[in-house]
């Protein structure tokens, strides 16, 4: 048997920039500069779009408002600037929380890519056809005489696109047409629940997650109202001497150690860092399915996550008032916090609270600030039960 040195791990989905990304090649830059501004404004201000290029002597860069981060390589220098050149490592992390990174092909190669017949750069293309790994479509310009069809692509290219003759073609200015294909690439990643049942309960002095408020343990209150919202792929985060005890529940084990509901958050991502997370904690008896639809249908996968403003605890007649900060456990983070939660780690912080109000996070307010008031002491514990049996008793 092979021996493996490092453990195997659950590996995004990325390309050399970015999740989604796409290189335009085979035309003039100053072409693809053109289209990119346009596919950016075409595709609105739902998604941060970045643009990655060189510098060009004589002709202007596609530096415009439409893109929400630009990279240029300067030749001497890069900018954002850095005096090195970056390595795909480092690319991915400056482009983590964008939603698409369009790349002048010409330049640099890309996941995917978008290739124009432009005959005038049949002899680059082939010379670059190592980088066309994934084409999505053709570009023609049929007031131009200079684009081929693609029937026309030298012989080298067809054999390095073995698929050529199946690939759509649009024209350079079908932008709409352009913008509904990527469209669907760049859909909101997969929602999966994480019901947080790990925490030791300290203040309790009881398992949190095994407390009955509604007639059974509240996470599996918790795991009922996911499925009443419409959320069917379910985990609970548990420690490792725990995954025992929830039987054939499917489970995520907490593989970040002693680092409380943060390190929950990242094994959920280490488990699968491609989906999204609705993370629910076990300390909330007044929440309801109302309040995750809610939540899910606001969310801005654009965002780094998407929370509720946390609400003070309530007043001697039950009155609310909104704290403002964001409540990380009862929140949809995405996968794109992935990063960013390490990244709080590694300079010592281990408080979702805090890497989500120094982050690009969409707050909400709840329809109804109740639902957010949690329990962690049995005093807490005993005014929740008060409040749920009140409407019995009116």
């Amino acid at each position: 048997m092979q021996h493996q040195k490092h453990n195997k791990l659950s590996k995004p989905a990325t390309g050399h920039f970015g999740r989604r990304e796409w290189a335009i090649t085979g035309t003039a830059c100053h072409t693809i500069q053109t289209l990119a501004r346009a596919l950016a404004g075409g595709l609105g201000p739902s998604f941060r779009i970045a643009w990655v290029d060189a510098d060009h002597k004589g002709a202007s860069n596609a530096e415009a408002p439409g893109f929400a981060f630009t990279y240029t390589d300067k030749i001497q220098f890069h900018r954002f600037d850095a005096l090195e050149k970056l390595n795909p490592w480092q690319h991915r992390a400056r482009f983590n929380e964008t939603d698409l990174v369009l790349i002048n092909g010409n330049h640099f190669a890309g996941a995917r890519q978008i290739v124009a017949l432009d005959r005038r750069k049949f002899d680059s293309l082939q010379r670059k056809a190592d980088r066309l790994t994934q084409v999505d479509f053709f570009l023609g310009d049929a007031a131009d005489p200079n684009f081929a069809t693609p029937a026309e692509l030298p012989e080298a290219l067809k054999q390095q696109l073995p698929n050529w003759a199946g690939l759509p073609v649009l024209d350079l200015r079908d932008i709409e047409g352009m913008v509904a294909f990527l469209k669907p690439f760049l859909a909101a990643p997969p929602l999966q629940a994480l019901i947080l049942t790990g925490g030791k309960s300290t203040r309790m002095g009881q398992d949190k997650a095994t407390l009955d408020y509604h007639g059974q343990p509240q996470w599996k209150q918790v795991r009922n109202l996911f499925q009443t919202a419409g959320i069917d792929r379910i985990f609970l985060s548990c420690r490792a001497d725990q995954v025992e005890s929830y039987g054939t529940e499917a489970v995520i084990a907490d593989t970040f150690l002693d680092l409380g509901p943060m390190g929950a958050i990242l094994s959920a991502f280490r488990h699968n860092p491609d989906a999204a997370w609705l993370v629910v904690a076990c300390d909330l008896p007044l929440l309801d399915a109302a309040a995750l639809r809610y939540l899910v249908q606001h969310r801005r996968p654009s965002a780094v996550a998407t929370a509720f403003r946390q609400p003070l605890p309530p007043d001697a007649d039950n009155a609310v008032k909104p704290a403002g900060f964001p409540e990380p456990l009862i929140a949809v983070w995405e996968p794109k916090s992935y990063p960013v939660l390490l990244q709080f780690l590694a300079q010592g912080i281990s408080c979702p609270r805090k890497a989500l109000i120094n982050s690009d996070t969409h707050l909400l307010d709840a329809p109804d600030p109740q639902v957010l008031h949690n329990a962690n002491t049995p005093e807490e514990r005993e005014q929740m039960l008060r409040i749920l049996q009140a409407p019995a008793q009116a």
